[in-house]
């Protein structure tokens, strides 16, 4: 079994009322030095059998057509290496 993650983010010309009212919220709570903060969307897919071509791209066409609305936003597709899932399962 894999884990792809898909990353999805808003564009950089839209607005991010959520990002903004985080990076608004930080000094007061002593962060101090964020400039600039932006929300976004991780979702983590068990992939049964090997990650190939074939299934990366079923996953692209997924993340593409359900997973993001391409208008206002990028993703991004990656594969998590064994090591990382094994960790992350502790």
């Amino acid at each position: 079994m894999a884990r792809v993650v898909v990353d999805v983010m808003l564009k950089p010309e839209i607005l991010d009322p959520q990002g903004q009212a985080v990076q608004r919220a930080l000094p007061r709570l002593g962060f101090a030095g964020i400039s600039d903060v932006r929300q976004g969307k991780r979702f983590e897919l068990e992939v049964d059998g090997p990650v190939d071509e074939a299934a990366l791209a079923r996953i692209h066409d997924l993340a593409e057509s359900f997973l993001a609305n391409t208008v206002i936003e990028d993703f991004t597709v990656k594969v998590e290496e064994a090591a990382e899932v094994a960790e992350a399962a502790k």
